[in-house]
């Protein structure tokens, strides 16, 4: 590990305290090249050669880098990043049919909310990632495919348990010197950390939040999803309900539709039953598959049935477009193309 110090999780008032830097508004410049994606410190042109060399002497940019790039034919690509501990995480580029582009970006190495249909959870849980992890994600994704529009904090990991370093990240993103991203293109994925959602409704960032529901049955969904055990779903739906009353945002109820398991008419009265009288958009997933997991992915006449009796009871529906499977980059599968978590540190 590198002692230098690493810049991609500092504010600019942060940088130029850190550097020692006797002009104020040079960490102003330099943050302002991070947020346009510089690499290196030779292509910040408005620092003179001798601060560009005592700098590389000092300090690094990224604490990270790419270690290996897929690329799917539907435009998917996914970013295998090593950590400079020698664990490594994935992130990835979504690119919907209007063209607007979203790096699913991971917040930990490994997860630990174990969901059954997830490989991520199956991994293990090694560490938080720092802010500047996070940041460097979201960077890489727009220095290889251009400016992006959106962030989903949907990838490796449950956000909810590392929510000050989302917040530092988000801050560094959307700061009006660097990257100055809108924060109402940003959106938090967790899995039910009812604790962290109430924390997020009443202390910010002003971001979107979607919940990890599958099902709002509550016997299934503790075989599915073990977090639901210590986070029970009324008490769920409260919190829901809190997040919408206090920040005026409606709230995605995200769902991984399992063959056999969550596409019939009791799950559809089930889920029905939760959603109704609350501002929430149904966003629906097709299990992707994952060749060591239990499941099988639901046919598109199960899909469409099921979308067709939540719509029918006026609920608010979309049915996710299949992207990034044949990369392992599609929603459950990160962590699919690592060879063995625990020897990330070999990936090439």
């Amino acid at each position: 590990m590198s002692d230098k110090i690493i810049l991609s999780g500092l504010l600019p008032e942060e940088i130029n305290e850190k550097l020692e830097l006797k002009q104020a508004f040079r960490g102003k410049q330099i943050f302002q090249w991070i947020g346009k994606g510089a690499s290196s410190f030779d292509e910040m042109t408005n620092l003179s050669s001798a601060l560009r060399s005592e700098l590389a002497q000092k300090a690094k940019i990224y604490s990270s880098s790419i270690a290996k790039v897929l690329e799917d034919p539907d435009g998917t690509v996914k970013l295998q990043i090593a950590l400079d501990d020698g664990l490594a995480v994935e992130t990835v580029l979504l690119t919907d049919k209007e063209g607007r582009k979203t790096a699913c970006v991971s917040c930990q190495a490994g997860c630990a909310m174990n969901c059954a249909f997830c490989q991520t959870g199956h991994l293990g849980f090694a560490r938080n990632l720092t802010a500047g992890e996070i940041v460097e994600q979201f960077l890489y994704l727009e220095k290889k495919s251009g400016p992006l529009s959106n962030i989903v904090f949907m990838g490796m990991g449950e956000p909810m348990m590392n929510l000050s370093a989302i917040r530092r990240a988000v801050e560094i993103l959307c700061h009006k010197d660097g990257r100055a991203l809108s924060s109402r293109r940003i959106t938090l994925s967790t899995s039910g950390v009812i604790k962290g959602i109430y924390d997020l409704a009443d202390n910010g960032p002003a971001i979107r939040l979607a919940v990890s529901l599958t099902t709002a049955d509550e016997e299934l969904r503790r075989q599915l999803m073990p977090i639901c055990k210590t986070n029970p779903l009324p008490e769920l739906k409260k919190a829901i309900q809190y997040f919408i009353s206090k920040t005026g945002k409606r709230v995605t109820l995200e769902a991984a539709l399992l063959h056999g398991k969550n596409t019939g008419r009791e799950s559809a009265d089930n889920m029905i039953s939760f959603a109704k009288d609350m501002d929430v958009l149904l966003n629906l997933i097709p299990w992707n598959p994952v060749a060591t997991l239990p499941f099988e992915e639901p046919s598109s006449a199960e899909c469409k049935n099921y979308v067709r009796m939540l719509e029918n009871a006026g609920l608010n529906v979309t049915l996710r477009t299949r992207r990034g499977r044949k990369i392992g980059g599609a929603c459950g599968q990160l962590g699919k193309t690592l060879s063995g978590f625990e020897n990330t540190q070999k990936l090439q």
